[in-house]
């Protein structure tokens, strides 16, 4: 009995019957190696899983741009793996394609790379340290990521590293158009359109004779950003990209509704930092590209004064730019990354659908990066790149992996926002001895309250400490059962500053605090967001505040997808500066909230009814 769970090597017969009048021989057999499939998914076949037998080689794809301004166009190293069947067989196969400009390594995190935080909101700062990065590696080696995983599944794997980076020509511009064009450049090589070269700068062409035309891409925070840039071009032959906790705006990455706000964990980094950061391409060109990109485009373009949206960040923005997607899309974030926020992931997911793309998004409760199981990403590239009508979509639309749960195992959900959530709005309510609430009903007179702004004390300082004068803490009354938010929390703050400028900072927290040593991040905040209240009609004009004048200021918080268990209380935090995402001005500025003003929307499964459920004594 043949065992077709655990195949060694599966081989297609193909008996061709030739007529004797014409070879005098009754038949031929002719064997080829093939992918094989069960269950939907692309197994892995032994013939194509010997490392020592697959046909490793290196090439350059000519783009359509020159940003290194020496008169040629910009050409993209590429680095190709497949199994050695594509030779000696003949057989052509899909490609999974991953760029990047981290292959060559990156520049040493030396004092006075990331801005200084430390000064007057609005105001300049001293200028920054700029480090060179020392390409890594003598011979043009890419990366090996992902072949392990792809080739013995029967796929071609193509890495590149992206313009000015490795051994790529051009520059870097942190998501400028030729970031987009390189790998679409890459693609079109891929689908016979334009032509490969064997040297950087020779005219040996090399065709990719092995490739079926379909390819998918992936890959993890810039790595799966360049996918998504990619898509934005509508090139043909990119059939379907999961994107791992990707920046679909840059804007949003280093700004926060006119906010100037680092990502968590790199306080002070802003565009031309990580610009600096990957610059590992050839020190010939580097005083160029850092004379026509850094200290030109990205200075007069970022505008760390005001953080106003403008048309530097306008073309760094891939959402604005999607209309040409059609590439299947399959998302994948976690709730609590806090470096590239879920606002990322979940604004691509919402533009995708409403383009009409085949969707899925998966979301797990960890930090930065964290693929779908292999499950799932095998079932979208078997479906989108083989042409295997596995019914990939009639799956679940949304997966999302609950607290604690095991990464592999998340739970199916009929879409994201969960379908079933709706809003409830909570409003602010002062009581006695500091204990003050949040109620669904909304009590009028409920006055000002006044906090004063010092960065020193960090978010978890300011939500468990029982009295302070520098945050607002509203909290709801201990939860009866379990409360699931799915969604995009809203805040509405009516607030006067003593000065023309102010940091607004809020968290949605679950408390009493989570100290326990199996504790995720999750246990205690549910969600985070930040404004610039001289923003508060215009993201792209922003207005000194006028001393004492009340302006409202409403935002959306970052998505989330959060279950607050029974016993806890949900708790919304105001306060100015974050110790961990924003400037850091002087202490001192005080700030005053109008209660009446002020409102909290949180999207709830079973709405409001389920919410009052919960608080009921």
């Amino acid at each position: 009995m043949h065992n077709f769970f655990r195949p060694k090597s599966i081989t297609l017969t193909c008996i061709l019957f030739i007529a004797c009048v014409f070879s005098g021989i009754g038949q031929e057999t002719v064997t080829k190696t093939v992918p094989f499939f069960k269950d939907g998914e692309a197994q892995i076949v032994e013939a194509f899983n010997d490392p020592s037998k697959w046909i490793r080689h290196d090439l350059w794809v000519e783009t359509a741009f020159d940003t290194d301004g020496d008169g040629k166009l910009d050409r993209m190293h590429v680095a190709v793996t497949r199994p050695q069947q594509t030779e000696s067989e003949g057989l052509k196969l899909p490609v999974i394609y991953i760029s990047s400009p981290y292959f060559a390594g990156v520049a040493p995190n030396v004092n006075g790379l990331f801005w200084e935080v430390k000064h007057e909101l609005g105001e300049a700062t001293k200028e920054r340290v700029h480090p060179e990065v020392k390409r890594m590696g003598k011979r043009p080696i890419i990366s090996n990521s992902h072949i392990k995983k792809w080739v013995p599944r029967g796929y071609i794997v193509v890495h590149s590293s992206s313009p000015g980076t490795g051994l790529s020509q051009g520059a870097p511009t942190v998501g400028g158009k030729n970031e987009s064009l390189a790998p679409k450049a890459v693609i079109d090589w891929l689908c016979g359109r334009i032509k490969g070269y064997e040297t950087i700068d020779g005219n040996e062409t090399v065709t990719a004779y092995w490739s079926t035309g379909k390819v998918g891409m992936t890959g993890t925070s810039y790595n799966g950003t360049l996918p998504v840039a990619a898509a934005t071009t509508g090139v043909e032959g990119l059939e379907a990209i999961i994107p791992i906790a990707p920046v679909t705006s840059f804007y949003n990455y280093y700004r926060s509704n006119g906010l100037v706000r680092s990502p968590g964990g790199y306080l002070g980094e802003d565009v031309d930092v990580l610009y600096d950061f990957i610059h590992s391409g050839a020190e010939a060109n580097r005083p160029y590209n850092n004379k026509i990109i850094r200290d030109t485009e990205m200075k007069n373009g970022m505008d760390r004064i005001t953080g106003d949206y403008n048309d530097f960040w306008a073309t760094r923005n891939y959402i604005d730019h999607a209309q040409n997607m059609k590439a299947a899309l399959l998302m994948s974030h976690g709730f609590n990354d806090w470096n590239v926020m879920t606002e990322h992931s979940y604004k691509l997911y919402a533009k995708a659908k409403e383009l009409g793309i085949s969707t899925q998004i998966y979301y797990h409760q960890k930090g930065h990066g964290g693929p779908p199981p292999i499950k799932i990403m095998n079932r979208w590239f078997t479906r989108y790149l083989h042409g295997v009508k596995n019914d990939v979509e009639k799956d679940a639309k949304a997966w999302i992996v609950r607290e604690h749960d095991n990464m592999s195992e998340p739970t199916a959900y009929e879409d994201y926002p969960n379908p079933e959530a709706s809003h409830v709005t909570l409003y602010p309510i002062v009581g006695d001895h500091n204990i003050h609430g949040l109620s669904t009903v909304k009590i009028k007179k409920q006055g000002k309250a006044t906090f004063i702004d010092d960065y020193s004390f960090s978010g978890k300082d300011l939500a468990t400490a029982e009295k302070l004068e520098h945050r607002l803490l509203y909290v709801t009354p201990k939860l009866k059962q379990d409360i699931h938010i799915s969604g995009v929390p809203k805040v509405t703050v009516k607030l006067a500053s003593n000065k023309p400028a102010a940091n607004l900072s809020v968290w949605l927290v679950s408390l009493p605090w989570n100290e326990q040593e199996d504790a995720i991040i999750t246990d205690n905040i549910i969600t985070r967001g930040w404004a610039d209240p001289q923003n508060y009609k215009s993201l792209t004009h922003s207005k000194p505040l006028k001393k004492g004048k009340f302006y409202e200021v409403s935002f959306e918080l970052m998505p989330d997808d959060q279950i607050i268990k029974a016993g806890q209380q949900i708790g919304l935090m105001i306060f100015s500066s974050d110790k961990e995402f924003t400037l850091h001005p002087k202490a001192g500025t005080e700030l005053t909230v109008d209660l009446d003003g002020t409102s909290l929307t949180l999207p709830v499964i079973g709405g409001v009814d389920v919410f009052n459920e919960a608080l009921r004594n």
